[in-house]
C-alpha cells in the first residue's frame, strides 16, 4: 500500500485527542476514553472522523455500466442511496483494493483505505477506453465521517449518505467538518470503531490482508462479490476457487487470555498452544482491539487445515477461536 499523505484531521485539535498509528494516522486513536467511546458508538450516539480516508468519484452516463466490469460486485443496476462493497483484483485473484460505494443517482462516490485512492484512481484511468466516464479523487474536499448504526443525529442536507447495517458514512464537504463535530460530538476515535469491527469479523483491506490474500479467506463473498456477475479481472479464481476448491487460509476470531498487558501487534505469529512458543507458525494476527465487553479480541489469519476447536497462540498469548470462513 502508498503511504497515506498524513493529512492531520483539525479534530486532533479536541481535547484528549491522541493521533492513532498506521495506517489510521491523521486522525484520532482516542479522545481520552476508550472504552467510554466504544459505549457511545455501541449505543449509537457520537460519530468517528474517518477523514484520513481516501474519497473517489465516477461520473458520466457510463459509470455504473463501466464499475461492473472492472468490479466485483453487481453494480450496473445500483439503485440511488444503496450502499454497497466491491473489490478490485488482480488477474490472479488477489485483493488490490476494497471500495465502499453509494450512487447518488449522477455520481458515484467511494470510500478507502487512506493513501490507495491515487493508485486507485490510475487504475481506473487507465480502464476508460470509450466509456463516458470522469474519475476523480475527491480526498482534499470530502472526509467521511462515521455515525453508528442506531444514531438518530440529523444528517447535514446535500450530504451523500453511504447507510449501512453497521451505520451511516458521510461524505462531508472538508470544510465542514469541525462545524459538524460540535453539533455532533462527541467524537470517538478509530480504536473505538476498530473494536467493534473486530467483534463483528469485518475484513479490512491491508489489515486482514496481503499481497496473496482471495476473498474467499477473508468471507468477503457474503458481501463485496457477486458470484453470478460476468466477466472481470480476477473473477476466474473467484469461480475456480469457490467451485473446486477450499482457500488456502481462513480467517477467526481470537479471544485472547486477558491476563496478558500487551495486545499482539499486526503480523504477529499464530501458531498452536500444544506446540509452545516455538512450534511452526500457522498464521498471523490481522487486527487486534481492546473492546468494552469481551476483553481483548483479534482477528487472524490462519492455514485452512488448523482444528477450529484449537488453542492457539497469538504471540505467545493464548487465544481461543471462534470459526469466521469456514475450513
Amino acid at each position: 500500500m502508498e503511504q497515506p499523505h498524513h493529512r492531520a484531521s483539525p479534530l486532533l485539535s479536541l481535547p484528549g485527542a491522541v493521533a492513532a498509528e498506521a495506517p489510521d494516522e491523521g486522525v484520532a486513536a482516542h479522545y481520552g476514553d476508550l472504552f467510554r467511546e466504544q459505549r457511545a458508538l455501541a449505543d449509537g450516539t457520537g460519530f468517528v472522523d474517518l477523514s484520513h480516508r481516501g474519497v473517489v468519484t465516477v461520473t458520466g452516463d457510463d459509470r455504473l455500466g463501466w464499475l461492473h466490469l472492472l468490479l466485483t460486485q453487481h453494480v450496473s443496476e445500483l439503485p440511488p442511496g444503496r450502499a454497497t462493497e466491491a473489490l478490485v483484483l488482480s488477474a490472479h485473484g488477489h485483493i488490490e483494493h476494497a471500495l465502499y460505494l453509494v450512487d447518488d443517482g449522477a455520481t458515484t462516490w467511494a470510500h478507502v483505505e487512506p493513501g490507495t485512492e491515487a493508485a486507485l484512481v490510475a487504475y481506473l484511468e487507465s480502464m476508460k477506453f470509450f466509456y463516458r466516464v470522469e474519475v476523480a479523487d475527491a480526498t482534499d474536499g470530502y472526509a467521511v465521517v462515521h455515525l453508528p448504526a442506531g444514531s438518530i443525529a440529523e444528517t447535514p442536507g446535500g450530504v451523500v449518505v453511504r447507510e449501512t447495517p453497521y451505520g451511516r458514512d458521510l461524505f462531508l464537504p472538508r470544510a465542514d467538518l469541525e462545524a459538524f463535530a460540535r453539533s455532533h460530538g462527541p467524537a470517538a476515535g478509530a480504536l473505538a470503531l476498530e473494536a467493534l469491527r473486530v467483534e463483528a469479523h469485518r475484513p479490512r483491506f491491508g489489515m486482514e490482508t496481503d499481497h496473496r490474500t482471495i476473498p474467499h479467506e477473508l468471507g468477503w463473498l457474503d458481501t463485496a462479490v457477486h458470484l453470478q456477475k460476468g466477466c472481470y479481472r480476477g473473477q476466474e479464481t473467484v469461480a475456480r476457487v469457490h467451485n473446486l476448491g477450499r482457500p488456502p487460509r481462513r480467517l477467526v476470531f481470537l479471544h485472547l487470555d486477558g491476563s496478558e498487558v500487551k495486545l499482539p501487534g499486526h503480523g504477529a505469529p499464530v501458531r498452536l498452544a500444544s506446540d509452545g512458543p516455538d512450534g511452526r507458525q500457522l498464521g498471523f494476527v490481522t487486527t487486534s482491539a481492546r473492546h468494552h465487553e469481551l476483553g481483548p479480541i483479534a482477528l487472524a489469519l490462519v492455514k485452512r487445515n488448523v482444528p477450529v476447536d484449537a488453542t492457539l497462540l497469538a504471540d505467545g498469548t493464548a487465544a481461543a477461536q471462534e470459526v469466521v470462513v469456514e475450513p
